[in-house]
């Protein structure tokens, strides 16, 4: 009895969803939706984009570029934080601004407090509402530390991919 009921509702509310985000004026002969007609309803973008944002069931990316790091730094509206090892800082070079707190380190450093923190890293500790961007060589450690962020419950936490190669690059073009 319970799952007759169920499969009723399973009817009706992909429809009420889709009816819903459906504009005006937008059907087709026997009154289902005409997705072209949700793309068309919006000029100037590109219609695979908007269609794949429209119906994505996934996060939004957490990926910072090049450009977008360069204006969080200038506006210091993020804490970079660089989970390479200090040799490598040294050896290779770092990004200015950033805060070296090495792979290994990240789960222990993200739990003191912030005077142990800072007596530690030199810099304030970034709280769990603060915009954290990870970077590394070139992307795998600072997915590992994002993920660890996130475990702790930091919820503004993004990845710059490109890392440390990334950066090289785009600083020689400029």
């Amino acid at each position: 009895m319970a799952l007759r009921g169920w499969w009723r509702l399973a009817g009706v509310v992909p429809r009420l969803l889709w009816n819903s985000s459906v504009p005006p004026r937008s059907s087709v002969p026997g009154g289902r939706s005409s997705v072209s007609g949700l793309v068309n309803t919006y000029p100037g973008c590109k219609s695979t984009e908007l269609l794949l944002r429209k119906f994505s069931s996934g996060p939004p990316s957490r990926d910072v570029t090049y450009d977008q790091l360069k204006q969080l730094l200038a506006g210091r509206k993020a804490v970079v934080i660089d989970v390479r090892e200090p040799w490598e800082l040294r050896e290779y070079g770092f990004i200015p601004g950033s805060l070296n707190v090495p792979l290994g380190q990240v789960n222990t450093a993200l739990q003191l407090c912030p005077e142990e923190f800072n007596e530690k890293y030199g810099s304030e500790m970034p709280e769990q509402t603060d915009n954290i961007v990870f970077t590394c060589l070139a992307g795998v450690r600072a997915k590992k530390a994002l993920d660890t962020a996130d475990s702790l419950g930091y919820k503004n936490v993004q990845l710059y991919a490109g890392g440390w190669q990334d950066w090289v690059k785009n600083e020689q073009h400029k």
